[in-house]
């Protein structure tokens, strides 16, 4: 990685990241010394993303690229290759990942690490790494943005710790479209059942939909969710079969518009977790108001 000089606005060093959410992080960090962008648009499937032509024009003239890693976007390799092979960090790097239980996926790494707002720390220390490597007069600015930052997600991990724990242990079960919430659900003591391991196999099989029917009819969950940037219709499916109900939209792998629930990191982890809450605790309670005597 090079040391940049900056003498004017427009030649501020420029970074790139893989997804919205990661261009977020780094924006918290860098301020307004670093431009940032990211590659992929909102709402994109990351997992098995194509680069376009108009991809690597973003490319020209950036100074670094900043990757998830843990084989989130294998795609990345050959866009930093075809763009003239730019220096690039990977913020999952010296992280011990949660593996992947059981379909073809098992073994291999779950790459969702920024949904653990503990871990997603990790990567504001890489991030402040990387940009005073970059750009070394921002030295002071990295490190006090970066401090401000880790105290949020630290603030953001009691918030939610607390939230989730005014779930009846008996219903923290988090039913998905793709396993995203390992991180989450580990840190805040929940099960976690899914339609598919990660977005790229994401196949409804008969197989997969039929346990997930049995495991939300056996543990009585009164809410299942899926993400923003896949189809909710197999998991609305599986909530029509188990008696369960559709509780909303996540998202995960994308920020929304400005205007949406969720345009930044820390309120995208404030939505999932409301939903969480709401879908858990509120509509269980109403279900159980509804239910003859004899079957409570």
């Amino acid at each position: 990685m090079r040391g940049v000089s900056r003498s004017v606005d427009d030649n501020k060093p420029l970074v790139l990241t893989t997804f919205t959410i990661l261009a977020d992080m780094a924006r918290n960090v860098s301020g307004d010394l670093i431009r940032v962008r990211s590659i992929t648009k909102l709402g994109a499937e990351i997992h098995g993303y194509q680069p376009t032509p108009s991809d690597l024009v973003k490319a020209s003239g950036a100074d670094l690229i900043i990757e998830n890693g843990l084989g989130l976007e294998l795609w990345a390799q050959k866009y930093v290759a075809a763009a003239g092979n730019i220096p690039k960090v990977i913020l999952s790097d010296g992280i011990n990942p949660l593996m992947i239980e059981g379909d073809a996926y098992a073994g291999k790494p779950n790459p969702h690490v920024w949904m653990s707002p503990s871990k997603a720390i990790d990567y504001v220390d890489k991030l402040v790494e990387a940009f005073i490597i970059l750009y070394p007069e921002g030295r002071n600015t990295f490190l006090k943005n970066g401090s401000k930052y880790k105290q949020k997600l630290h603030a953001l991990d009691a918030e939610l710790r607390s939230s989730l724990s005014s779930i009846p242990k008996e219903r923290r079960i988090l039913v998905t479209c793709e396993g995203a919430f390992s991180y989450l659900a580990k840190d805040y003591g929940m099960d976690e059942a899914y339609l598919w391991p990660v977005n790229a196999e994401s196949q409804v099989t008969p197989r997969r939909m039929l346990n997930l029917i049995k495991t939300v009819k056996a543990r009585q969950v009164p809410a299942i969710f899926c993400e923003s940037t896949v189809s909710s219709k197999a998991q609305r499916e599986v909530a029509k079969a188990s008696g369960s109900s559709f509780g909303g939209i996540f998202y995960v792998d994308s920020l929304s518009e400005e205007s949406g629930p969720a345009p930044t990191l820390l309120e995208l982890m404030r939505h999932n977790v409301s939903l969480i809450v709401d879908g858990l605790t509120v509509r269980g309670e109403l279900e159980n108001a509804t239910k003859p005597i004899d079957d409570l």
